[in-house]
């Protein structure tokens, strides 16, 4: 089942955007070589080790230049994959199928990277009470694809832009001549509009963290590059009271002593942009 951002129109979208980039006037490279009418087989063969992740995506490529195309799953988005696992088995019109090819490796590599590292990140604190969490560092115009591959890995979507999480960080308080006139304003301006939306509070320090507790009003506070002990020691302060989020530079290395101290939820940007890319092939077979 696809997440409920990954719809139809969307995709149809970004595969007419991709193609009309690739392909532009034409394949001549294979409209040189190939009959119009032929049709062949391809795998998709897997060349490295993780999660693989777009094979939902990739039948919709195929199926949008071929309707009438066959294609055979043989492992689900989100499984476990190792060398010379085969993904997928498709047959399509030749000319259909190397235009989708490089479109369809691309997506494909690239979400099973973020997938694998998605992956890497909830075993680490498998066993702790703490969601981990993405973030909006993601490629412009890629971003339901990233957040897709990071759900497939095992971590959880944060807001998914601007509009839909109200965020007060360092620059807005600093814009706003402090945490509190900030905290104040974002009141204001969702009374006045009428809009119902989540708050996070970012605080750089215990005296930020005891600025915005006096304000309150919020959902989240989230903790930014804060050492350990003195993150310990704000989730203490805060107890029950809002919900507490850690982040800034955190790693596949740092986030389990991150999450040992009781932080109900971790942010991360290395979840889709510190990722290595799993290597696959679509290779056509006879």
């Amino acid at each position: 089942m696809l997440p409920y951002y990954v719809t139809p129109d969307k995709i149809d979208w970004f595969v007419n955007q991709a193609l009309i980039e690739d392909v532009g006037s034409g394949d001549h490279t294979t409209l040189a070589c190939i009959p119009d009418t032929q049709s062949d087989k391809a795998i998709l063969k897997v060349k490295d080790e993780g999660i693989i992740a777009g094979i939902e995506l990739a039948k919709v490529i195929i199926q949008k230049l071929d309707p009438n195309c066959s294609f055979t799953t043989f492992i689900k988005d989100g499984d476990s994959v190792s060398y010379g696992d085969i993904a997928f088995e498709l047959s399509a019109n030749s000319h259909a199928l190397l235009k989708a090819e490089r479109l369809i490796l691309n997506t494909m590599q690239r979400m099973s990277g973020i997938a694998t590292m998605s992956n890497r990140f909830a075993f680490e604190v498998e066993d702790l009470p703490v969601t981990i969490l993405d973030t909006r560092k993601t490629t412009p115009l890629l971003r339901f694809l990233e957040k897709w591959a990071v759900k497939l890995g095992g971590c959880e979507n944060y807001r998914f832009g601007l509009y839909d999480w109200i965020m007060i960080k360092d620059n807005h308080v600093e814009a706003s001549g402090g945490i509190k006139n900030a905290i104040n304003n974002v009141h204001r301006y969702l009374k006045d509009n009428k809009l119902d939306l989540n708050i996070t509070v970012e605080v750089r320090n215990l005296v930020e963290l005891y600025d915005a507790l006096e304000v309150g009003g919020f959902k989240r506070i989230m903790l930014d590059n804060f050492e350990i002990p003195l993150l310990q020691e704000a989730v203490e302060i805060i107890g029950n009271r809002y919900e507490t989020e850690a982040s800034g530079g955190i790693t596949i290395n740092t986030v389990r002593n991150v999450a040992k101290t009781g932080v109900r939820y971790i942010s991360s940007g290395a979840l889709t942009h510190s990722f290595q890319s799993l290597d696959l092939s679509l290779k056509i077979v006879r």
